[in-house]
């Protein structure tokens, strides 16, 4: 926290400049990652580049995972695999609409 606030005492804000999801947004809500970011940047302020990285790693992961969706797509590839596998086994039968057979519609 700054002695001074020297950012509201001139009326700027500087974080929207340095933090990607703080940008104004469509309807005036915030992005889907802010918060994550938001968490990351109070982390590391004041800490120096160096020591941030090491202390505040699992912000950063949290971060990059809300941004990239890397290990959501991994643990859906897994799914989909065992899901084919246990097809292919005969021990599950996806339902018609999972298959395109579904019935008309009136």
């Amino acid at each position: 926290m700054p002695f001074w606030g020297l950012q509201k005492q001139l009326g700027i804000d500087v974080d929207s400049w340095l933090v990607r999801q703080s940008m104004p947004q469509p309807y005036g809500q915030a992005a889907v990652c802010h918060a994550f970011e938001r968490e990351w940047v109070e982390c590391g302020h004041g800490l120096g580049q160096t020591r941030a990285r090491r202390e505040c790693q699992l912000e950063y992961e949290d971060f990059m995972e809300c941004m990239n969706r890397t290990k959501m797509a991994q643990r859906l590839r897994i799914i989909l695999e065992q899901r084919d596998k246990m097809i292919k086994q005969g021990k599950y039968t996806p339902p018609d609409h999972h298959m395109g057979k579904e019935q008309p519609r009136p």
